[in-house]
């Protein structure tokens, strides 16, 4: 790989890193964490207790194949009704390295929509 590539990952690495010194998901309040790339955005409700994962959708589970951002509110939704259903009213939002914006904003925004209190 190239020096810029490295610089990048590194770069994108501490910012996350950043992120989640601060966050702690648990049994009740699980972490909601929020992967996207170029194609695809996943999300996963993580108890970091016991590092296991209680909840996850992607844009694979979406109905809609619209506009990316659409996509990712729709993902959101699938996301929040699948914790109510496991009985998970709240979480913590763990946006990674990525910034509060666009996709990853659409993921919160539809799972608030859903009922999930963050």
């Amino acid at each position: 790989m190239s020096k810029a590539i490295v610089k990048k990952n590194k770069a994108a690495k501490l910012r996350a890193h950043r992120t989640r010194a601060r966050l702690h998901g648990t049994e009740t309040c699980p972490r909601m964490s929020v992967k996207r790339s170029l194609k695809h955005v996943y999300v996963q409700l993580i108890n970091d207790d016991k590092g296991t994962t209680l909840v996850s959708a992607s844009d694979k589970d979406a109905t809609s194949k619209g506009k990316s951002v659409e996509v990712a509110l729709e993902v959101g939704q699938l996301v929040g009704e699948k914790a109510l259903k496991a009985g998970i009213t709240s979480v913590v939002f763990d946006r990674g390295s990525y910034k509060f914006h666009g996709r990853v904003a659409a993921i919160a925004e539809g799972a608030r929509k859903a009922g999930l209190v963050f």
